[in-house]
């Protein structure tokens, strides 16, 4: 039974893990306030591709042993290609994991204040808040020391015993299952919802993700026999973490919430008080402590991998260069989190960014796993890229839409 159980969990479920933050927790919760079960179906295909593009970085890892960015740095021979595709991956990561670190340190924050007394203090009138820095020194101890996996395993634990109360909160609450099904099967979405589906597609379609598990699949698995118990593993990992999205949203808009604006934690824990009643605003804070931490390790991380095979690095990640891609991605979340802006504002913007950058790195991977010279008889197959080409396009057209409705409003 021991070694069942073992099969399905492993680098898949830290990407489930490392999206199942408190980007998810916010986004998922304004959906259902805001938009009732309608926005189900944008979850259900963020599920789907999440599936079909981790499937893909994960057997790039796993047949070549090397990362996602080693294999685009070496596909692209040509000088000037070489030179624009690492400037655009970078660009891309950079600004996707900063904006995604944002979001975690203030989705901690968010919890915290909830939980805990704020901290901060007066320099010349001017008001610090104390608590990212906070957050972002318990990240930089736990990447820095190197002896994090203990520490994120427990955790991951506290995100799970969240994930299982919002799952037995949607079981108590009886939705409507004729709703649900409607939401999740009939795509329907008004000009003004093109922003959140864009940010739920980005809080579960992680770019970041896809070099995370090219790398760390390598971690468990060494030979090509393992491919099929990496694919189940892949599916079972994110099957998961969708379903835990969509109870969020599932409780918040059946919550009685509706119309109602989300500022703080306390406003999102309204969906948890038929099964938590007065606890539900402290456990949804330490939640979001736990998901903020969790994921504020493996965004950084992320983009020092990335930055590692893009440029070509052959270190190790106590090696300065790889420290110091983290640090700047870490310093960077901190920042943004301290300035005065309202922390749900910073956590939509994340994910929105996030499902911007998405078809750019998609398209990359794409190209990627369909070299011969590269996976040999490994490549895609005829389903898998059909499959592969409809999750750009749909991500494509959702980022057109969305850039087009942010300048139209600016």
């Amino acid at each position: 039974m021991k070694l069942q159980v073992k099969k399905y969990f492993g680098p898949s479920t830290l990407v489930t893990a490392a999206f199942i933050g408190p980007g998810t927790v916010t986004v998922c919760t304004l959906a259902g306030v805001n938009s009732g079960y309608t926005l189900l179906w944008a979850l259900l295909f963020s599920v789907i591709a999440t599936i079909v593009l981790q499937e893909m970085t994960a057997r790039l890892g796993l047949i070549t042993q090397k990362g996602f960015g080693e294999a685009i740095r070496g596909e692209l021979q040509n000088p000037l290609l070489r030179i624009f595709g690492i400037t655009l991956v970078l660009g891309a990561i950079v600004i996707g994991n900063a904006a995604y670190e944002g979001g975690n340190i203030s989705g901690a924050v968010l919890g915290w204040n909830e939980v805990l007394p704020a901290v901060s203090i007066i320099i010349e009138e001017v008001e610090i808040r104390l608590v990212p820095l906070i957050i972002g020194g318990i990240a930089f101890w736990l990447l820095y020391s190197g002896n994090f996996k203990r520490i994120q395993n427990f955790l991951v634990g506290l995100v799970v015993v969240m994930s299982v109360v919002f799952l037995a909160t949607a079981i108590m609450i009886a939705p409507d299952l004729s709703e649900i099904i409607k939401g999740l099967f009939i795509p329907t979405g008004t000009a003004d919802e093109i922003l959140l589906v864009m940010a739920l597609i980005g809080t579960t379609v992680v770019p970041y993700n896809l070099f995370l598990h090219a790398s760390s699949v390598q971690q468990k698995y060494s030979e090509t026999g393992q491919l099929s118990d990496l694919r189940k593993e892949n599916m079972v990992a994110i099957i998961l973490g969708g379903i835990i999205s969509m109870c969020i949203v599932i409780t918040s808009a059946a919550s009685g919430s509706s119309g109602s604006e989300i500022k703080n934690a306390a406003d999102m824990a309204v969906q948890l008080e038929p099964l938590l009643g007065s606890w539900a605003k402290d456990f949804l804070g330490l939640g979001l402590v736990a998901a903020g931490i969790s994921s504020a390790i493996t965004a950084p991380l992320a983009a020092a991998f990335a930055a590692k095979g893009i440029l070509g690095w052959d270190i190790d990640m106590k090696h300065p260069k790889f420290k110091a891609v983290w640090i700047i991605i870490l310093i960077i979340g901190v920042v943004f989190s301290m300035l005065s802006f309202s922390p749900v504002s910073i956590i939509q913007f994340a994910q929105v960014a996030n499902g911007v950058l998405l078809p750019l790195v998609a398209i990359f991977l794409m190209y990627v796993v369909n070299q011969k010279k590269i996976l040999g008889d490994y490549v895609n197959t005829t389903i898998q890229n059909i499959l592969g080409i409809i999750v750009v396009l749909v991500a494509l057209l959702v980022g057109f839409r969305s850039l087009n409705n942010v300048f139209q409003f600016l």
